[in-house]
């Protein structure tokens, strides 16, 4: 069977791959595993969908409610706003679980399904296989009358919720501070402009106007040209750069150099350190982070521990070692004091608050890390479970890893939302990646 969910959900073309029956199915497959043993609910279990603002996440969510309610789950929708808004709020509300509808940085045409357990958690594989199971169990019929659920098809207080959250998680005043926001045309749009604001920054928001088409079209994370042009043309302090579904942050400093979301976890954790702050001086990053992050946090003797990529892999580790800051290169950063999930605009808050804190610029604070070359090549595939079981893929990565001859390191993955295999090559000197991650994407490419 073909496992339906990835590293982030189910994720695929609207209205193609993702369409609103499998939608539809999803909710009452969900309903059945997160409500089942109905006897020990007082009242009728309850959920939050949210989305953003791709133009097929109206009808996902109808689906959706649709299925959810079928099975006698009323359903809060919350409308659009961020990933980890929709994660914070179903603990708030003290929902049974959560849904997002989002893409995250694919393109516009994309969607997604991602649920919470309630408290706002990220799912464990095993009980999205059980989701997953449950679809083909499903019957027409369901209950009847006055065991349907509700649709609430407003939730008022949402958006206001997750700012008082956002505003009581940094209390450090940002007067004084200039900043770029690139909402990506987003989930973000509304609530990070706002939430920088009320901490005192001046804030020049960017591709913050979502026409439901728009959505992480040349802006925002996966665009981060269109900040750097931004924060020189205004002189401002930094520029902080989100993706569709808000749950990443990247950063440019005020000479236009991109900060990522390796640095971004240096700085914190360095910060964090020196307040006492951070658990066991112990900092999760992935597979992917750079090899100058692992360097730098043994300058300053702290612990790295390598989790698998994905945000919810790494919530995985912190929550092992009750750890309090982790984090991907990508910019998905975890503060569990703050956060179930990977939140971009607390990011940019605790970024600002650490210049803030200690007066010095962001390049100055990302200046903690060396940045060693780093390649990334997304080769897309029409199979990407077949690439590593290739022979001449085998041979040559061996072939790039006696090339390096330990100066570097090679890593190949498939992604886990998208028909791509990437081909991660680091090494001393910038074109030698370049050469050896060529020769590698081009070899995948050919198998």
């Amino acid at each position: 069977m073909t496992r339906l969910f990835g590293t982030d959900g189910v994720r695929g073309l609207a209205n193609q791959k993702l369409t609103p029956i499998l939608a539809l199915k999803l909710g009452q497959a969900a309903a059945e595993v997160f409500t089942g043993d109905r006897e020990s609910f007082e009242r009728r279990p309850l959920a939050i969908i949210g989305r953003d603002p791709r133009v097929s996440g109206e009808m996902l969510d109808a689906a959706i409610a649709s299925g959810l309610a079928s099975r006698g789950v009323d359903v809060l929708r919350v409308g659009v706003l961020p990933t980890p808004a929709v994660a914070f709020l179903t603990d708030d509300y003290g929902a049974d679980f959560g849904v997002m509808i989002s893409a995250s940085h694919n393109p516009m045409p994309d969607n997604g399904i991602k649920f919470f357990s309630a408290g706002g958690r990220k799912l464990p594989d095993s009980i999205e296989d059980q989701i997953q199971a449950q679809m083909d169990t499903l019957t027409e019929e369901g209950p009847t009358g006055t065991k349907l659920g509700r649709v609430i098809t407003e939730a008022p207080d949402a958006r206001e919720r997750y700012l008082k959250h956002l505003a009581e998680s940094v209390t450090v005043d940002l007067t004084g501070i200039k900043v770029v926001v690139d909402a990506a045309n987003g989930a973000a749009s509304k609530v990070a402009p706002r939430a920088y604001e009320a901490a005192g920054a001046e804030v020049i928001a960017i591709h913050n106007k979502p026409n439901a088409f728009n959505i992480n079209e040349d802006c925002g994370s996966t665009h981060i040209e269109k900040t750097q042009e931004a924060v020189r043309e205004h002189g401002a302090d930094l520029g902080l750069a989100h993706d569709g579904d808000a749950d990443r942050c990247l950063a440019v400093d005020a000479e236009g150099n991109v900060v990522d979301g390796d640095q971004i976890m240096a700085l914190l954790a360095v910060g964090m350190k020196e307040e006492g702050r951070l658990r066991d001086s112990t900092l999760v990053a992935t597979v992917m982070s750079n090899l100058g992050l692992k360097l730098a946090m043994k300058e300053q003797n702290i612990t790295v521990i390598e989790a698998n990529v994905g945000d919810r892999y790494v919530l995985e580790e912190l929550g092992k070692g009750d750890f309090s800051l982790g984090g991907e290169q990508s910019g998905h950063v975890v503060l569990p004091a703050n956060a179930t999930t990977g939140d971009g605009t607390l990011t940019g808050l605790n970024i600002m608050a650490r210049m803030a804190k200690t007066g010095k610029s962001l390049a100055e604070l990302a200046s903690v890390m060396t940045v060693l070359p780093q390649v990334l090549i997304n080769v897309p595939v029409a199979d990407k479970t077949t690439i590593m079981s290739n022979s001449e893929v085998q041979s040559a990565i061996v072939e790039a890893e006696s090339e390096l001859d330990g100066t570097g390191r090679v890593l190949l993955r498939p992604s886990g939302t998208e028909e791509l295999f990437r081909v991660m090559v680091e090494a001393a000197d910038a074109e030698q990646a370049r050469k050896v991650a060529g020769r590698l994407a081009a070899v995948v490419a050919a198998a």
